[in-house]
């Protein structure tokens, strides 16, 4: 019998810029290989994007951009959703085996305005008895803000 997975988020870039929304492109979001490489996110693969301007969210796969432009481009029909200008959340997951998923570990990587990388935090699964036991530290209304002025 096979083991059970879920679907684990393994990578994400928190409030990025969207510096171009572009019709005329076959699809997928263009990402600076620097903000991939800083969060684990390879490209052709899969991701969630979630515009905190507007609300829209869509899946959709990534392709490299310019190495160090802090290029964020929806490209084809995710360009009708998105805005230059508009804030996102960019998320990627993997299938993981529930006996792997205490201890694993995911990225989380802060930018600034100009989607340069500011901070890089990495958060570890608890297991259920750490929840349980309250060894967890709440995270309920954490605010970008605060989590990026407490470091």
């Amino acid at each position: 019998m096979q083991e059970a997975t879920r679907l684990f988020m393994y990578g994400k870039i928190h409030r990025c810029r969207v510096t171009e929304a572009n019709l005329d492109y076959v699809g997928s979001i263009t990402i600076d290989p620097l903000l991939l490489e800083a969060s684990g996110i390879l490209p052709y693969t899969q991701i969630d994007v979630v515009n905190i301007t507007n609300g829209n969210r869509l899946q959709t796969y990534v392709i490299p951009g310019t190495k160090g432009a802090g290029e964020i481009c929806l490209n084809g029909a995710a360009a009708h959703l998105f805005n230059k200008g508009d804030l996102a959340i960019l998320m990627a997951y993997e299938q993981c085996p529930v006996s792997q998923l205490v201890g694993r570990k995911s990225k989380a990587v802060m930018v600034d305005d100009n989607n340069q990388i500011t901070e890089i935090f990495t958060y570890e699964t608890p297991s259920m008895e750490q929840l349980a036991a309250g060894e967890v530290p709440s995270r309920a209304h954490e605010r970008y803000s605060e989590k990026i002025l407490a470091h």
